[in-house]
């Protein structure tokens, strides 16, 4: 059996959507396992396609998805605008490709659940980059809370504040977007939430636009109940310059903080543990996180095993920000 896994080809991937975050974070990361290989690129402007093609050594591009999906590839990676994200994975899966999606997984739960649906009708494998939770460091915490070592979860926190003012991205463009800080860092801390606290029955709170004005909401926070007992808290920005992005986990016997989790630069992450009756512990892991995503997704889809975060988790999440979206609407009627 071990050897057999040993053998297993190369993942060959192909990638759509080629802004700054394919160039930058996702294929330089891409680059780095040697279980993968990115063969094919799509992007709505040929020349794009072609240039991130030439940067990278990628075989093949195209500005036509249809041809795209019928390159030599196992994988599609999707990091278009979130409004291309269910077309694009619905034809993945019906093309037999298993799918690694950005989030928020597409605009609404309705287009979320059927890309989930389709994937599983056609047998392939869906994840999605909630990159936080690949982190080993987050890995580790999970680990913890799982011995009962801490007692009881009473309440998680988790705060993502950047400053993004606004400008020509599609984030500040709801057609394609969807929304602002919620549907691009809340989604995140609602995962986060998630996969410590469990399930989550309820969930209120506010959006506003605090300091700049767009078409999307510049802050989101909210608080949630889980189904298990224990409540949950985030707050996310755009419009914070400096903050202390961490997270937070208070049981009944000890907590767990981790810092410098959230965020775009490659530093260091830090994890402390108290538990009572004990002296303080504290882990440290740098590393860039891209790369520990993607480790996991290529052994899941090589042995084909279940991904950490799967669609349904993506779907799940869009279901919460929907209902928070509704309750603080009604709020301003």
């Amino acid at each position: 059996m071990v050897t057999k896994l040993i053998n297993i080809k190369k993942l060959k991937w192909g990638i759509v959507g080629l802004g700054r975050f394919t160039e930058n974070t996702f294929l330089p990361s891409l680059q780095h396992l040697g279980k993968s290989k990115a063969v094919s690129v799509c992007s709505h402007n040929l020349n794009r396609a072609k240039s991130i093609s030439s940067k990278f050594g990628i075989p093949f591009f195209f500005d036509n998805y249809d041809e795209f999906l019928k390159s030599d590839i196992d994988v599609v990676y999707i990091a278009s605008v979130n409004s291309d994200h269910y077309e694009q994975a619905i034809k993945a899966a019906k093309a037999g490709k298993h799918i690694f999606c950005e989030k928020p997984l597409a605009l609404n739960s309705q287009q979320a659940e059927e890309m989930v649906n389709v994937a599983k009708e056609n047998n392939v494998l869906f994840a999605v980059n909630y990159i936080h939770n690949f982190h080993p460091l987050t890995i580790k915490a999970k680990e913890l809370i799982n011995t009962l070592k801490l007692g009881k979860i009473v309440s998680i926190q988790a705060n993502f504040n950047i400053d993004f003012p606004p400008d020509s991205n599609f984030r500040f463009i709801k057609a394609k977007s969807g929304g602002g800080a919620l549907r691009d860092l809340g989604t995140h801390m609602i995962n986060l939430l998630r996969y410590f606290g469990g399930e989550i029955s309820e969930i209120d709170g506010f959006i506003d636009n605090i300091v700049y004005q767009s078409e999307v909401e510049d802050f989101a926070s909210a608080i949630v109940k889980f189904q298990n007992g224990g409540y949950g808290y985030f707050n996310v920005s755009y419009n914070t310059k400096k903050a202390f992005n961490r997270l937070e986990i208070i049981c009944h016997r000890g907590s767990i903080e981790i810092d410098n989790l959230m965020g775009r630069k490659i530093i260091g992450t830090k994890l402390s543990i108290i538990i009572d009756g004990e002296a303080k512990k504290s882990f440290r892991k740098g590393g860039n996180k891209m790369l520990f995503a993607l480790r996991s997704v290529q052994d899941s889809f090589l042995f084909n095993r279940k991904p950490l975060v799967t669609g349904y988790d993506g779907f799940v999440n869009m279901k919460l920000m929907e209902e928070l979206e509704r309750k603080c609407q009604s709020k301003m009627k």
